[in-house]
């Protein structure tokens, strides 16, 4: 057994040695942490219920199959992943992760997290982002392992880096319940400098560990996913708490981003609009060839805002005639367009500077 286990050990050092001589003709490799629009299946291998591992979930993925992602197909850690030229990356915890497989990045994402601990606590056993980080350099010792440190640490370096956190913060901590314990604690002014001063904290630790081109992404338009207007309205309006809450989030996403920017001499973080990105088809559907921004495509009740999208479900035909695939997910074409403001977006959406242009310029040094 022991034998046996030194053999496989032995071949995933061959093989990334093997991969990592051609490295510099490959893809650049690729890092994801934060919640569910980014986790592709890390969840599965934990005992939770935010979980995407059932139809109808990936009805639209190649395979036709649930993968954990929380989306009819894609994510858009895949469609940045297919701009890259590369495979998507692995979870973390899939078992597949070894040999050449880690050069190509990982997915530390876990569904239902947020910036704080104690947001997402009802889903019981999830990645945490301190243990996304955790992982992160545990990643980094396997990676050390196989191909040397120096050679590692260019790796992580050259690296494009994607987190996503906060939304799970308002919707799955202080708007969880009429009198959850952080709105007793936090007025929402106070409640948002408090969480962007813990961000500050986790990006800084992003850079202490080796990340130096990382994606901030805000949070989108919160009070119109399809399971607030189920919970929260009576028009079909977005609920105007919800709204204010993402609105006093960005900025001061931006103005920590400014600062880490500042301190470290370079544009290592990019702030991504997520806001922008969604309000261009939710107030616009029609423009962006959607039928509805209101109604998930799965689901049950009012706008299918309600519960888990299920076999039992309702379910559209036309997932692309969707903008959100279920109460609170985009569908993949709608994650195609948040991609495609990613990769050529004007300030407005990307600042200091879109994907292509950080790629453009990294390709040159």
């Amino acid at each position: 057994m022991h034998l046996q286990l030194a053999w496989f050990l032995l071949f995933d050092i061959i093989i990334g040695l093997l991969a990592f001589g051609d490295l510099s003709e490959a893809a650049r490799a690729f890092f994801v942490f934060g919640d569910s629009l980014v986790d592709n299946g890390n969840n599965n291998y934990l005992v939770t219920s935010a979980r995407a591992d059932a139809p109808p979930y990936g009805v639209d993925y190649p395979t036709h199959r649930p993968t954990g992602r929380f989306s009819n197909g894609l994510n858009i850690p895949d469609i940045i992943s297919e701009h890259l030229g590369a495979e998507s990356t692995l979870p973390y915890l899939s078992p597949e992760l070894r040999g050449d497989k880690l050069l190509v990045g990982a997915n530390f994402a876990s569904a239902g997290i947020g910036i704080l601990n104690d947001t997402g606590i009802q889903f019981i056993n999830i990645i945490r982002i301190s243990e996304q980080l955790e992982y992160f350099q545990q990643y980094q010792q396997r990676l050390s392992s196989l191909i040397g440190p120096d050679q590692a640490t260019r790796l992580v370096n050259d690296a494009l880096v994607l987190i996503t956190l906060g939304g799970n913060d308002f919707v799955n901590n202080y708007y969880l319940l009429p009198f959850s314990a952080r709105s007793r604690e936090f007025s929402l002014p106070d409640y948002v400098r408090y969480l962007t001063s813990e961000y500050k904290k986790i990006l800084a630790t992003l850079y202490n560990m080796g990340a130096r081109r990382t994606l901030v992404t805000g949070t989108g338009p919160l009070g119109c996913v399809p399971a607030e207007l189920a919970l929260r309205s009576r028009t079909g309006d977005c609920d105007p708490e919800l709204m204010r809450a993402a609105e006093l989030f960005n900025p001061q996403l931006v103005q920590i981003i400014q600062e880490l920017n500042a301190e470290a001499g370079s544009d290592v973080f990019i702030a991504a609009n997520a806001f922008s990105s969604h309000m261009d088809f939710v107030t616009n559907p029609q423009a962006y060839g959607f039928v509805t921004s209101k109604i998930a495509c799965c689901g049950q009740g009012p706008y299918n805002g309600l519960g888990l999208c299920t076999i039992a479900s309702n379910l559209c035909p036309n997932r692309d005639l969707y903008a959100f695939w279920d109460a609170f997910h985009p569908s993949e074409k709608a994650n195609r367009i948040i991609v495609s403001r990613l990769m050529s977006g004007s300030v407005e959406y990307m600042n200091p500077m879109n994907l292509s242009t950080i790629l453009a310029m990294d390709a040159r040094t």
